[in-house]
């Protein structure tokens, strides 16, 4: 049960409880001190949830009154016709009843278990019916669309709340950030997204990330903007921590001769602990009828003639691949031992990417561009930056670059670009947090691989794809012009019904 919720779902009944009133004259900056200490805390808790559903107060439903509270009493004494003096009344009491209940029933507000999460979490049934599973979670949306709600769980390599933050917390071309708070294992996250309001909350424990998300078009501001403070704050998940390793499926064995044999014994010990198959992310709905969207990646335009390159593990095992809104590819060119892929459309596709004819400098910067967490983040194209920390994969495997961006779920198989617009990897896998820690006892940050751009290009040859090549340059451009010349070649890659 939620600790919270239990709290706060008994004291949303408050209507006669005995209250210890506050003489009208006491000074306004006593009237949080003589109401935190003359009222009991799952009153002061229902206060501040029934003035969230007026629209009054958008804090944290703490139990304590503040200046925060005490304003928002004010703000409704004073929309009401009522002295605006913060002093808590029968009159004031019976009003803020009335119109609290009124807000909660327009919407239908009602607690629903999530199966497929294990959350409980906050619904305006009025506004919104049950839109079926997603690879992470669950959805519910409005008939129009207009709103959508969304649950999210992430295990394992995903499972890693500081990750999702970063991840979240960075605003995109499409998407604004204006407020991120974090909170004792976990953070709430809001802001526009294609020109929709949209809030995030999410809590975690090391290999266990829950959350949930709420979007919806600026029409349903006044019936969605209560509920989302609501249910945003009455969102508390037990999480257990996690007891055993999560360990997550590694990088297929390497061709005889690719790794050195020292290498190669060294990675016996930890060929779990990268992570290179993506974690179904897509969502159901995406794709055409009668199809099921199993996972999805990333890939980027590499020839004029058609071809997207991406991870094999994306692409290599689906019965049918969509390339964006360019339709179902008609080919697909697969190397399982390197995790490369390459998909073919016959649409007009973007400006091809051209491939590094060098490997990047150590330390070098870099961006990584991607559809990471798809479900969570819509289709919005995100870029995080980081630099080339390693010229050496894991166990000094030589197909793969160690980088510092930042990489999440769906980022697999974007390029990995330098600030001239050059593609120096292709991105492949993190480092399973919770298997290191198991196997070393350290807590490892920010390790994350990418296929080396020599490996792309000799794919590439060998399979008679006609690719444009780069030297190294010194005209660097800014993060957001780099993005911005290259975002029209990289698009989401879609698995429809993989195969089992």
């Amino acid at each position: 049960m939620l600790r919270a919720m239990q709290a706060a779902v008994a004291a949303l009944l408050l209507a006669s409880a005995p209250v210890a009133l506050v003489p009208a004259q006491a000074w306004a900056s006593d009237l949080a001190d003589a109401y935190n200490h003359q009222t009991d805390a799952s009153f002061r808790t229902g206060m501040q949830i029934r003035l969230a559903w007026t629209g009054d107060y958008a804090g944290d439903f703490s139990g304590s009154v503040d200046a925060r509270s005490l304003r928002a009493i004010r703000d409704f004494q004073a929309r009401h016709g009522m002295e605006a003096n913060g002093v808590i009344s029968e009159d004031f009491l019976q009003l803020l009843i009335a119109k609290s209940d009124a807000a909660r029933a327009a919407v239908g507000f009602d607690l629903v278990d999530d199966a497929t999460t294990g959350l409980r979490v906050a619904l305006p049934l009025a506004l919104v019916s049950d839109d079926g599973s997603t690879p992470v979670g669950h959805v519910w949306r409005s008939a129009d669309r207009a709103i959508e709600i969304e649950t999210v769980r992430l295990t394992g390599t995903e499972g890693d709340i500081d990750a999702v933050h970063a991840m979240l917390s960075q605003p995109s071309a499409t998407r604004s950030v204006t407020s991120d708070v974090a909170t004792e294992g976990g953070f709430t996250v809001a802001g526009v997204e294609g020109g929709r309001p949209y809030l995030m909350r999410f809590k975690g424990v090391a290999g266990d990330v829950r959350g949930f998300g709420i979007s919806y078009d600026p029409s349903q501001r006044e019936a969605m903007l209560s509920y989302a403070t609501v249910a945003a704050n009455l969102f508390d998940p037990d999480i257990p921590q996690v007891q055993d390793p999560v360990v997550t499926a590694g990088l297929d064995p390497a061709p005889t001769g690719a790794v050195p044999d020292a290498a190669r014994t060294r990675g016996e010990r930890f060929r779990s602990l990268l992570d290179a198959k993506a974690r179904p992310d897509g969502e159901s709905g995406t794709a055409p009828a009668a199809t099921e969207t199993a996972s999805s990646g990333t890939g980027f335009v590499v020839s004029n003639d058609g071809w997207v390159l991406t991870n094999a593990h994306v692409a290599g095992a689906c019965r049918a691949v969509m390339v964006g809104d360019k339709g179902l590819a008609d080919k697909v060119l697969v190397d399982e031992a390197n995790d490369v892929a390459a998909v073919h459309v016959g649409a007009k596709l973007g400006k091809p990417l051209a491939i590094a004819g060098d490997m990047p400098r150590l330390g070098e910067d870099v961006l990584a561009l991607g559809f990471p967490l798809r479900s969570i983040l819509a289709d919005s194209l995100n870029v995080t930056r980081g630099n080339v920390s390693s010229l050496r994969g894991l166990s000094n495997d030589p197909r793969y670059l160690q980088i510092s961006a930042p990489v999440q779920p769906g980022n697999s198989g974007g390029p990995l670009v330098d600030l001239t617009g050059r593609v120096v990897g292709i991105v492949t896998a993190k480092l399973d947090a919770i298997a290191v820690a198991d196997a070393t006892g350290d807590i490892p940050q920010s390790i994350n691989f990418a296929i080396r751009p020599d490996a792309a290009a000799r794919f590439l040859k060998d399979k008679g794809i006609r690719f444009a090549s780069a030297p190294a340059s010194k005209n660097f451009a800014s993060v957001a012009d780099t993005t911005a010349g290259i975002a029209d070649s990289v698009m989401p890659i879609l698995c429809l019904d993989a195969e089992r």
